[in-house]
């Protein structure tokens, strides 16, 4: 991706429970409380990570595992220093 964007997919676990974003210095895990019925939780999970960023929901993409706990995560407009903080804690 170009334009301020993170070039690297992100690596994302997801797990029900309510809402947060934690990180393991892999991957982000985010937590959502909405059920994985009817792509209800993959949408909680990109509006989750959006807000993590300060970008739109929208410009949050995931870019593989749409019916899996672990996903890739392209996110359009974000910070390359902001992913490293999520992930350093």
């Amino acid at each position: 991706m170009v334009g301020g964007s993170i070039e690297r997919p992100a690596g994302v676990g997801s797990h029900p429970g309510a809402p947060s974003i934690e990180a393991d210095h892999r991957a982000l895990v985010v937590a959502v409380a909405a059920p994985a019925v009817d792509g209800k939780a993959n949408e909680a999970v990109r509006r989750a990570v959006a807000e993590a960023f300060g970008v739109r929901a929208r410009d949050v993409t995931v870019v593989s595992g749409e019916r899996s706990r672990d996903k890739v995560l392209e996110i359009g407009g974000a910070d390359e220093a902001r992913l490293a903080e999520l992930l350093n804690g």
